[in-house]
């Protein structure tokens, strides 16, 4: 009895980490994801509020399956299954983020960077889709988060 409620819980871990921290990976071709973290964001939440004329602070832990020399930053709100580009002070995602380029293989990372959330932003809800991408233009990863903008 015991054997088989372990298989259970080990086969809906994967499932019920992804479902608890509100974000799906979304093609991370390059890498996988570990975690990710937004500010006055609950891990359990299953959508981040994001407060107009406030700053966001993004966190992503994950590990890179390749060796890099770059690593760009691209990030979306996907409305209505239409990607629109979020402006970000800083693309480069090996400066000022915690991470030193080149990325090796086989090894972790963490990514953090603020982006502010315009006053010009409307009050809607959105999937922000967060990629960082290596010197190949491949995903390393892709996380799509579940927000609404207030």
């Amino acid at each position: 009895m015991d054997t088989k409620l372990f298989i259970v819980v080990v086969c809906l871990l994967p499932f019920l980490q992804s479902t608890l921290a509100g974000y799906t990976d979304c093609g991370s071709a390059d890498g996988s994801i570990i975690d990710v973290s937004v500010t006055n964001c609950a891990p359990t939440a299953r959508r981040c509020i994001l407060k107009r004329n406030t700053n966001a602070t993004m966190t992503i832990n994950f590990k890179s399956n390749v060796k890099s020399d770059s690593l760009t930053a691209e990030v979306h709100g996907i409305i209505m299954g239409v990607p629109v580009a979020f402006d970000l002070p800083n693309t480069d995602g090996c400066k000022d983020s915690g991470i030193v380029c080149p990325l090796s293989a086989d090894s972790s990372y963490e990514y953090t960077t603020t982006m502010p959330i315009k006053s010009s932003y409307p009050r809607i809800t959105v999937e922000i889709k967060w990629q960082l991408i290596d010197a190949e233009g491949k995903n390393v990863i892709c996380a799509l988060i579940p927000a609404k903008i207030s």
